[in-house]
């Protein structure tokens, strides 16, 4: 879902055709990820920061093609929401120092973007604490073809509004604008075809012990919810299930019903089979090996750990992990990277299907609303460990799996001695935003005006004060 479309309405032929076209694309897909040598390479890693643009008081700010047009950066993309913006961060080798070098680029793109608000600036973090309900109407959406596409593609499943539910909290919903509440630090890593089960898998148990120590969207309409709300959100906001429906297979945003055994194209079939098309759109002038429409599909089916297949220089795959919340500051989103890449390596080194799935499942859903107070279960061990426990005794795990890719230990300690000592303190960003209101006595304006200083000068949030 990256590039724009020519126009926004499809007719049913037009769907019908996109569907068999994704079928047919899915053998050549499953052809490709066959053919001796495919995907070979040193493993990269890459990243994509989602920003919220604010006005002097701290609310959202409606003016993403205005500061993407100043800045003239190609790194910089518009968003779902027209006070949202995308920085695709540039791909580096995991060998060396790449947390470093994600961390500079971090900083360097957020200042750039923050000095391109007039009147305002730009921040990393999970759900704004100052949206209200009248930042979610139609004319809220970026002026783009592709947004207003997939907003008709997911109204013609669902048919009727329902009710988003988290906690107590409950929203009539009619559109897909609500996703824009949302941003996220999204990170990918590239992987050989025949690793894909193993690392994808670990990645899935790796994710809910991360996800305890990186909390930073505890708001959400002036209501305290989970430490990760972003996750109840996005599940419940892009869900284009009925009743029937939602008997039968995931939603659109899942974490996954079980572990992968056979490798990615399990996943791409899963995609096909499961889910209805929301954007028809047809190209006529591909080549065969880059398959547009299976890949324009994937990019409607937002699994929390998915699959990318990109075509580009002989074509390979990646993990696409879109868990973590973007923010507070780029050291803690360079940590928090090395700590999910390095315990999701570690992790693929033993066979994870003798492992109940639900494990894993609980234990995500369960960092997202607790954070390090939750209860975490693991591999190994017939006892629940509190979250902060777990993340503690994984770390060691984290950097040996970081080392034996070729991460230089200085790169590898600094990073992860961020975790060590936000969990140690317990200082997620989600404490300190519950802190920061109670000390402003529930000003959420002060709050977010706070949060930006703090988020530019690049210290990581368990030094915030």
């Amino acid at each position: 879902m990256g590039r724009d479309l020519d126009r926004e309405r499809f007719t049913e032929a037009e769907y019908a055709a996109f569907g068999e076209r994704i079928q047919e694309q899915l053998g050549v897909l499953r052809e490709l990820l066959a053919t001796p040598g495919f995907g070979q390479g040193p493993v990269t890693v890459g990243a994509e920061l989602e920003l919220f643009l604010i006005d002097g008081r701290g609310r959202p700010l409606s003016r993403n093609s205005q500061v993407r047009d100043a800045l003239g950066d190609p790194r910089v993309v518009l968003e779902l929401g027209r006070y949202n913006l995308e920085v695709n961060l540039t791909p580096t080798p995991l060998a060396g120092e790449p947390f470093a070098r994600l961390g500079d680029e971090v900083q360097e793109t957020m200042t750039r973007v923050d000095g391109a608000v007039a009147g305002g600036g730009a921040l990393p973090i999970g759900i704004l604490p100052t949206l209200a309900a009248e930042d979610f109407t139609v004319g809220a959406m970026s002026d783009q073809n592709r947004y207003r596409a997939m907003s008709r593609g997911i109204r013609r499943l669902r048919l009727e509004p329902f009710l988003v539910k988290i906690d107590d909290l409950e929203l009539s919903v009619e559109d897909v604008i609500l996703e824009s509440a949302n941003t996220s630090w999204q990170v990918h890593m590239r992987t050989p075809p025949e690793r894909f089960a193993r690392v994808f898998n670990a990645a899935q148990l790796a994710v809910g012990p991360v996800l305890a120590a990186c909390g930073n969207s505890p708001f959400f309409l002036g209501r305290r919810l989970w430490e990760e709300t972003r996750i109840a959100l996005m599940e419940e906001a892009a869900d284009d299930r009925d009743v029937q429906r939602r008997e039968r297979r995931d939603g659109r945003v899942t974490f996954g019903s079980d572990w992968v055994r056979e490798g990615a194209y399990e996943l791409f079939e899963r995609y096909v089979r499961d889910y209805d098309p929301v954007v028809p759109d047809l190209t006529d002038d591909a080549e065969p090996y880059e398959v547009p429409e299976l890949r324009l599909h994937q990019g409607t089916i937002w699994q929390w750990n998915r699959p990318v297949y990109d075509p580009a220089d002989g074509g390979h795959l990646r993990i696409e992990m879109r868990a973590l919340p973007a923010g507070p500051s780029c050291a803690d989103m360079a940590a928090n990277t090395a700590f999910l890449l390095g315990l999701t390596l570690s992790q693929a080194e033993r066979d994870l299907t003798g492992y109940r799935f639900a494990e894993a499942y609980q234990n995500f859903y369960r960092a997202a609303m607790h954070g390090l107070d939750a209860k975490l279960s693991w591999p190994g061990h017939d006892v629940e460990f509190e979250a902060a426990d777990l993340v503690l005794r994984l770390l060691p795990e984290a950097r040996e799996g970081l080392l034996a890719a070729g991460v230089t230990p200085s790169d590898a300690d600094r990073a992860l001695g961020v975790i060590e000592q936000r969990t140690r303190l317990r200082r997620t960003g989600a404490v300190w935003q519950r802190e920061a209101l109670e000390r402003f006595r529930g000003d959420r304006e002060r709050l977010v005006q706070r949060y930006r200083e703090l988020a530019l000068s690049g210290l990581p949030v368990h030094l915030w004060r």
